[in-house]
């Protein structure tokens, strides 16, 4: 029986390097369609609205089925909450990306204005026949919707006229019920905040009923300039005349006070790319949605200046000043990245040839196939076997001496292999001896046979 030569010994390895080959270019492949995946998964944020008509909630949700609709990279995700005050609570607390704000809640430190929403008008009513002025509701109750919310607006007017010092108390009032606790009288005063859109004017309107000289009137806010100026939430504002009633006009000239914007706000750290998208799309859609929702009349580009109360996101600034990253700065780093991981490639597979064909090729080598020669020279057991080995070296010298010629072996190799080539051909010279004597002598021809009981 021939013993198994070297050859086929390394065929296992071969199978195994190439087995862990294809295991690691799987895991690579994987990993890098899962990295693929992750990094054109379009982006969701979270945005907190909330108002007492909801009208946020539809607006944010309309301009979310718009961006789903041309698959954009980014997604919003509402959240509706109770009204603008847990809206911005939510945002505060890290529990949503954007939010629908007032300027004068919450801690909107980390706050970077996306758009400009709306504004709210400050707005005081006293019954007819009262000076219309803030001073001469000292010692009264000033009834005021949402008081929760209109907390900072409290703080802000009594610290202008030291209205704790007048003893004026502020009682708590749900929409439905103001008009009626200000006609009978259970208040002297009403304070609202809200925006000049004309679903919030037919309510003001509805309060400003009766004959000319029996209707209420609206109270200015004089140091609103003042108010302006130290509270910078705040802004002072001319209410243009007529604005609540065309005929007479209510007011029935200019009528100073305060306004407090509403903006959409984005968390500092959001991704410049991503507001500049949401940007983009909510100024275009205000056109498309205007009919179906109003409130998008009111939005324009907030104030860019560096010493905005609420400064402006980078992303939102990059739209409106049209210094957007092109396509090749946006995806600089990919393009950069794209070479060297080609490059990697390239290099890996080169790497992976060289690992699976290691055995193969070490054992193809011409000195390796006449040193795997030698041991089977010292067990033939006839001039026959002895005859093919021979043949066999003249092959692999005769191919050795073809790639010389062609360029292919170098000079030294051959030395190398000549000098094996001759080892052998004393080797087969020696066992033929042995043979020989083998065959004459008994002795000789008992130690061949123990040399031929190992193989057999």
């Amino acid at each position: 029986m021939r013993a198994p030569t070297q050859s086929n010994n390394s065929r296992p390895a071969q199978w195994l390097r190439a087995a862990l080959v294809g295991c690691f270019v799987v895991a690579v492949t994987g990993a890098g369609i899962v990295a693929y995946k992750s990094f054109t998964k379009p982006k969701t944020m979270t945005v907190a609205a909330g108002s007492a008509d909801s009208e946020p909630v539809r607006v944010m949700t309309a301009i979310a089925n718009r961006l789903t609709k041309a698959d954009s990279t980014i997604r919003l995700k509402v959240e509706p909450r109770g009204n603008t005050l847990e809206a911005a609570k939510a945002f505060a607390a890290g529990d949503a990306d954007l939010a629908i704000v007032r300027a004068d809640l919450a801690d909107l430190s980390k706050a970077r204005t996306v758009v400009l929403v709306s504004y709210a008008v400050v707005t005081i009513i006293v019954p007819p026949g009262t000076p219309g002025t803030i001073e001469s509701l000292k010692g009264k109750t000033i009834g005021v919707v949402s008081e929760e919310i209109n907390r900072p607006v409290i703080e802000t007017l009594t610290r202008e006229y030291n209205l704790t010092s007048a003893k004026v108390r502020f009682k708590d009032l749900t929409i439905a019920d103001a008009q009626q606790a200000f006609r009978t009288r259970a208040v002297n005063a009403l304070l609202l905040v809200i925006p000049t859109s004309e679903k919030y004017l037919s309510l003001l309107r509805s309060i400003f009923t009766g004959p000319p000289n029996r209707r209420p009137q609206l109270v200015p806010i004089d140091s609103a300039e003042a108010i302006a100026s130290s509270a910078q939430a705040y802004e002072s504002y001319e209410l243009p005349k007529g604005t609540v009633r065309g005929a007479p006009a209510i007011p029935d000239e200019d009528l100073t006070t305060l306004r407090v914007p509403f903006y959409l706000v984005a968390n500092k750290n959001l991704n410049e790319n991503a507001v500049a998208e949401l940007t983009k799309v909510i100024m275009e859609a205000r056109r498309d949605l205007l009919t179906e929702h109003p409130l998008l009349a009111r939005v324009s580009a907030p104030s860019t200046d560096k010493d905005a109360y609420i400064p402006i996101h980078k992303g939102a600034a990059a739209f409106y000043e049209d210094t957007q990253q092109s396509l090749i700065d946006k995806y600089s780093n990919e393009l950069f990245l794209y070479p060297v991981l080609l490059g990697m490639l390239a290099s890996f597979l080169t790497w992976a040839r060289k690992f699976v064909t290691t055995s193969s090729e070490g054992m193809s080598n011409p000195l390796n196939l006449l040193h795997a020669l030698a041991e089977p020279i010292r067990h033939a057991r006839s001039d026959m076997e002895l005859d093919v080995i021979e043949e066999k070296i003249d092959d692999i010298i005769q191919a050795q001496l073809l790639g010389q010629s062609t360029g292919k072996s170098r000079a030294g190799d051959v030395a190398a292999l000549n000098l094996t080539a001759q080892r052998l051909e004393r080797l087969i010279e020696n066992r033929r001896s042995v043979l020989a004597q083998a065959d004459t002598h008994p002795r000789y021809q008992h130690a061949a046979e123990e040399e031929r009981l190992p193989r057999e």
